[in-house]
């Protein structure tokens, strides 16, 4: 038993000095709904002329999450935080963040419009 605690704490600490390790990433794309984003974009919303934040933010009002879309890539990413995203509904940004490549999450430290 006491081989079992030893091995589950050093197992346990050397899990937290990887995250720790990770260092910070900037990804850019589009912050977007995730249907959107799985459709590849909100061409289908803007022919009938829905503008793409109105799009976003109506898809996440009922039920869906903010991602971060990369269109060169096709790549969706999840965003840890549900709450920043929102001020930059359907804008091109710059998230920066660790990612998790397990959850495909990004834990975001900070958003700005892209440049």
């Amino acid at each position: 038993m006491k081989k079992f605690v030893i091995a589950s704490l050093a197992s346990a600490s050397l899990l937290a000095m990887s995250l720790a390790a990770q260092k910070p990433q900037t990804f850019n794309g589009e912050i977007m709904d995730q249907q959107c984003a799985l459709l590849g974009g909100h061409s289908l919303m803007q022919q009938k002329g829905e503008s793409p934040k109105d799009c976003t933010n109506r898809c996440v009002m009922i039920g869906g999450k903010y991602v971060l879309f990369d269109a060169g890539t096709k790549t969706v990413y999840m965003l840890d935080d549900q709450t920043k995203p929102k001020a930059f509904a359907g804008a091109k940004v710059e998230v920066t963040g660790t990612f998790d490549a397990a959850t495909k999450t990004i834990h975001v430290a900070s958003i700005k419009a892209a440049s």
